[in-house]
């Protein structure tokens, strides 16, 4: 038993890890290979790789100042370690489950850690590709970076004669693998795990 509890821990911690490497490495790829608004179609116009930064929310949304973001996913990161953590030795929770919470505390530390450092270790994007630049000679300061995204799926364009949403494109909104990370885990635990959510 003891064992299988030290695996599944390894399992969740270099799941973690490996996550926030990727959605790290895509971002910096993207980065330093075209300024800010560039971009290029990889399967016709449907799923395009398109360059934007924002404050930190999800999907590109801009709705709370940047501090009160950066500090407010401080304290989420630290609450979902602690929980993670929990969940692990716990072996009343299924390890679907307990992923699912890992995946969540990966794509939130991966956006985080744009918002930490990008400001002080990257010239700016705009007209321009970014480089590595000294620490502090940076477009912004410590907490101040801004998160990249870089994910487009217009799917389709709503036909005009439909009101409200007549023209408007069905999916969007650009975003990263971070992102992806924390929707389809909050989406499998509230298919498949939310007895785990809301009975507890």
């Amino acid at each position: 038993m003891a064992t299988k509890s030290k695996g599944r821990c390894c399992f969740i911690w270099v799941s973690v890890l490996i996550a926030i490497v990727i959605d790290q490495v895509i971002k910096i790829a993207v980065k330093t290979s075209m300024p800010l608004g560039g971009g290029f179609s990889v399967f016709g116009d449907w799923f395009q790789i398109r360059f934007i930064e924002n404050n930190g929310m999800a999907f590109g949304m801009e709705l709370f100042n940047k501090m009160f973001l950066t500090g407010f996913r401080l304290v989420a990161v630290a609450f979902l370690v602690y929980l993670l953590v929990k969940l692990i030795k716990d072996r009343k929770y299924p390890s679907g489950f307990v992923f699912a919470v890992a995946m969540i505390l990966a794509g939130a530390a991966g956006n985080i850690i744009d918002c930490l450092f990008y400001g002080e270790i990257f010239s700016s994007s705009y007209g321009r590709v970014a480089q590595f630049v000294p620490w502090g000679e940076g477009y912004g300061s410590f907490f101040e970076g801004r998160v990249v995204d870089m994910f487009y799926f217009p799917l389709f364009t709503w036909p005009q004669w439909m009101p409200f949403i007549g023209g408007d494109i069905f999916f969007a909104p650009v975003f990263n693998f971070a992102d992806t990370c924390i929707s389809c885990s909050v989406v499998a635990i509230l298919i498949w795990y939310r007895k785990f959510v809301f009975n507890n």
